[in-house]
């Protein structure tokens, strides 16, 4: 069954929400990407996930679906088959599929209400 791994906040003002969710939880921030993104690191125990902080597109998606505010990412082990299941119970691709270096195949999905989501199939070679 597939579990959330991941997670992703989007905000405008990228540098604000770092502030409150530093205030607020406690959270490490760290620029990760060239592009306007900072690894999240939110505790150091067994339990929980770590995410990411992502400048949020402007503007909003063309489909009519809102902006994202926060999505997750579960891990899967067969992404290809997870896409068909997912068109098959009515959601959709959000886009294609990437390959991250050193962390594996991710794809954003839609629910049948538009809510956004990833599938991350993980690198093999990862262990």
């Amino acid at each position: 069954m597939p579990r959330p791994v991941f997670f992703e906040v989007y905000a405008s003002d990228p540098e604000r929400a770092i502030t409150f969710y530093t205030t607020v939880f406690e959270w490490h921030f760290e620029r990760w990407a060239p592009e306007a993104t900072w690894a999240i690191t939110t505790g150091t125990g067994s339990t929980g996930i770590d995410g990411s902080l992502v400048q949020r597109e402007e503007p909003p998606p063309s489909n009519g679906a809102a902006p994202p505010t926060c999505s997750l990412t579960m891990e899967v082990d067969d992404l290809d088959l997870m896409l068909r299941e997912i068109e098959q119970a009515g959601g959709s691709a959000a886009g294609p599929v990437q390959t991250i270096a050193a962390v594996g195949r991710l794809a954003y999905c839609r629910d049948p209400e538009g809510t956004l989501f990833g599938l991350l199939e993980p690198d093999p070679s990862i262990g």
